[in-house]
Parts: structure tokens; sequence; C-alpha cells
């Protein structure tokens, strides 16, 4: 595709735009009636930000894309060094929805039945008693996930898509709603085994946690250095989560956004198509599971900003999350110190929003 079609398209977009303005304008009724249900839904959502960070200091960005992951009803992985709260992010993030949620540990030994469960003989009865395992909880941390080895790591691979578990057989429904929330470290490698790309395409997000700044740093010292505690307030139930969830799903987008989210997500596998000369940094570009969840962690975005519709601005801020783990780059990108997020800048720069 060349500048000139590139341009064409681009004018096209717009002209399509303003019909679709004149279209669902303010006088649009169903417009109207999105906005004021998200921005009631908005408002509550905002206090769980408000709430958290009474508790977690210096990772404002993070609280909010685990709650948009939470929106969208997708999972996140988060990459950092040890000691930025992620831990303690699950538990308050549990204590303000009011769910359960469980820590598990990932080690070189562990087994999928550690996780998911199995069956167990019982002599009194003379028959087999399945025995479930931590998966079975709303919030689930996968701390290190990265240090088991494949075979285990691949036990979460149906929880994760079809929010079930089989155990010998027999099928378990998961409960309602349902997040993992994995941790990786990337800078210790020694004993640990690559996630495989079937699981980390299984995440909506995934999110680099950094160093808090130097104020911050000092809040964090105080608050762990005083016998003062903060008591987590609940604001929603799990009832209202899922109540969310659904309402996301009818989050208005118009077709030029779907359109949008198709073209960055083609330009990461057809990179020529678009004039970006990448063609030796990426190895291989995003899944279709990229544009789906470009498209409800948008929504969810929007619905946090209080609007019942999605704006390019709200793909943008999470485009780099929801690609950065599904580009596979070539050796000579790695080689050159040319990164995922890289490439995501090169592509948004490129595609113009509609």
């Amino acid at each position: 595709m060349n500048q000139s079609a590139i341009n064409s398209k681009i004018r096209n977009y717009r002209m399509a735009l303003r019909e679709n303005e004149m279209k669902y304008s303010a006088s649009n009724k169903e417009i109207q009636d999105l906005n004021e249900k998200a921005q009631k839904y908005t408002e509550k959502l905002l206090e769980v930000l408000k709430e958290s960070s009474q508790v977690i200091v210096g990772q404002e960005d993070t609280i909010k894309k685990i709650l948009i992951s939470i929106i969208a009803d997708g999972h996140v992985l988060l990459e950092s060094v040890p000691g930025l709260a992620k831990t303690l992010m699950v538990k308050t993030m549990s204590e303000i929805f009011k769910v359960d949620n469980v820590r598990i540990q990932f080690t070189p030994d562990l087994l999928p039945a550690d996780i998911i469960g199995t069956k167990i003989y019982k002599n009194a009865s003379g028959s087999f008693v399945t025995q479930k395992g931590p998966i079975f909880h709303n919030f689930v941390l996968a701390d290190e996930i990265n240090r088991a080895p494949p075979k285990v790591q691949s036990a979460l691979l149906e929880a994760m898509q079809e929010k079930q578990i089989s155990i010998h057989g027999d099928t378990f429904e998961l409960k309602k709603p349902f997040l993992v929330l994995a941790t990786q470290n990337p800078i210790e490698n020694e004993g640990t085994y690559k996630l495989p790309e079937a699981q980390v395409d299984r995440f909506a997000f995934k999110i680099l946690i950094d160093y808090p700044n130097k104020k911050d740093e000092i809040k964090i010292i105080e608050k762990n250095s005083s016998y003062q505690k903060y008591t987590i307030k609940p604001i929603f139930n799990p009832e209202e989560i899922i109540e969310i969830q659904k309402f996301n799903e009818e989050i208005y987008s118009d077709s030029l956004i779907t359109e949008y989210i198709a073209d960055i997500v083609n330009a990461t596998r057809n990179p020529k198509d678009y004039e970006l000369e990448l063609d030796n940094m990426i190895e291989f570009g995003a899944s279709p599971r990229a544009s789906i969840w470009l498209m409800r962690t948008a929504k969810a975005h929007a619905l946090l900003n209080g609007r019942g519709f999605v704006i390019p601005e709200d793909v943008k801020a999470i485009a780099h999350e929801v690609l950065r783990h599904r580009i596979i780059l070539t050796f000579e990108a790695e080689a050159n110190g040319v990164n995922a997020d890289k490439i995501i800048d090169f592509v948004l720069e490129k595609i113009s929003p509609p």
C-alpha cells in the first residue's frame, strides 16, 4: 500500500466518521443511554482506584490497567523485579471486589495436579473423590509462573480460555469472575522456562512494572514503618463485577474503530503494506486474539473514562499492553536493541486514527 493509497484511506475514514457523528450525535438516545449508564459505573470504578491507592503507593497506572482487564474479563501477565507489591495488588483488589483469592508459588517441582486438583481414593466409601486445587478461586496469583516447566504452565490453558477445568474426565466450571494474574522476573533467567506462546496469547495484558519514584518511595517507607493499618472498604461484589463485564460488551464501537484495530494488528503481520520498514524485525505478528482484546479493553478504557462509546485514544491507551507479548521479534531486532514497544510505537505512528 503506497502513501497515496494510505492518504485516500484516511480521507475515507474521516468522511465516514463525520457521517457517523451526524448519525450518532448527542441527540441519539442509544448513545445517551450508554453514556448515562457508563457514568454511573465510572463513579464506583474510580472509587476502586482511590481505595487501592490508600494501600498501594506509586503503582496507579498498573492498578488502572488491572482494573481495565477485570472489566474486560481478561487475564494479566505482570513483569517486574521482586518487591513491587504484586501480591498486595491482588489481595487489595480481591478485598475491594469481595472475592476470594489465592497465591500459587510456581516452582520447578510443581505438578499440574497441584494447581487444578486430582481424584483421590477414599477407603471408607471405596470410591474416588475429586479434590479441587487452588485454581478454584476468583483471583489467582501465579507467582513466578516461568519457574515451573511448560507442562505445569499449560495446566492453566483451559482455565484461562474456557473458564473450566477437566479432572480425570470430569469438567468443572470455575468461579465467576475469574482472573489469573501471573508474574515473572525479567532479570533472573536461571532455573526458568519460557512461557509457551499459546499460553502467553491468552493474557489480555502484559504490564511492565517499574520502580516507584523517590516521592512515592518515601511514602512507602513511611507507610510500612508505622503501626497505622488501613482497612480496605469493599466497593463491589462478584455479581456487580459480572454485571459490569456484561455492560462492557454493550459499549458502542463504530465500524471505523474496528477497521482501525484491524489495521494496527495487520501492520504487525504485513508491515510492507503500510510502508513500515520492519520486515527484518518481526518474526511473527500479533494473533487474532490481539484484535479481540484491543476492542474489549478499549471498551473498558472508555467505560473507565465515563463514556459509552469507543474513540481512537482508547485503543492507543491500551495498545502496548495488548500487543507487546504477541509480537515475536527476530534475532536481528533483539541484537539492535529494538523491543516490541518500539515496534508498536512505529505502527501507531504510521496508522492514522479515524
